[in-house]
This record gives structure tokens, sequence and C-alpha cells, in this order.
């Protein structure tokens, strides 16, 4: 059984890819970041999330691999996300097919009409 954790831009699968297939592992966890494109990333966006992926995943090493564990990884993520673009680290992609500002109204900055 895939266990398998889904929130809106982050999914964590016990498995291994194998091409285009997941191929269920209790080893190995795939992490997909921002499958609909609402954000504009850049690499050391991404490194980050990527280390801080890591991070949750040693802080709950030796616990069991349950659909619990890969959620609570999940949300930590999600929050992570929200405060990567709070700093205006990332920002919403105006282009993507989804653009709900599911993590909270676009920043806007204010011009100066001197």
């Amino acid at each position: 059984m895939l266990l398998k954790s889904t929130t809106r831009h982050v999914r964590i699968f016990a498995a291994e890819m194998d091409k285009d297939d997941l191929i269920p592992s209790n080893q190995v966890l795939t992490l997909d970041i921002d499958p609909d494109n609402e954000f504009n990333w850049n690499e050391d966006a991404l490194q980050k999330v990527y280390r801080q992926f890591d991070q949750l995943v040693e802080a709950s090493s030796g616990e069991d691999l349950t659909d619990y564990n890969l959620r609570r990884i999940g949300s930590d993520l999600e929050h992570y996300l929200r405060s990567l673009l709070q700093k205006g680290e990332i920002s919403y992609n105006l282009s993507s097919r989804v653009t709900n500002y599911s993590m909270g109204l676009p920043q806007v900055v204010a011009s100066s009409n001197q």
C-alpha cells in the first residue's frame, strides 16, 4: 500500500520514482513541491524547502512510517512555504491555471507619488 500525504502545495510519497512510476517503499520518501505551479520558484528557495524537508524527516526518524507522520511533515512544509511567500522569497505565479491565493493575498508595494 502506498502511503502518501497530499496538501495543496506539497505531496509526499513513501515511494521511489522509477521513470514515471511510483514504487512503494518503506525506506524512501519522494517529495513533489507545488505540483500546480502556483508559485514562482528560484533554485535557492527550492533548496531551502528540500533542506527543511530533510530536517523534518530526520526529526521523525525512529518513528513508524504512518499516514499521520507524513501528514504532519506535509503540514509543516505548507507552513514553511507560507513563510517563504511572506518573506518575498517566492511569489504567486499569476500565469498559473490556479490563482486562488490560498496562502494569503499577494503583497503589493505601494508606489510613492512625489
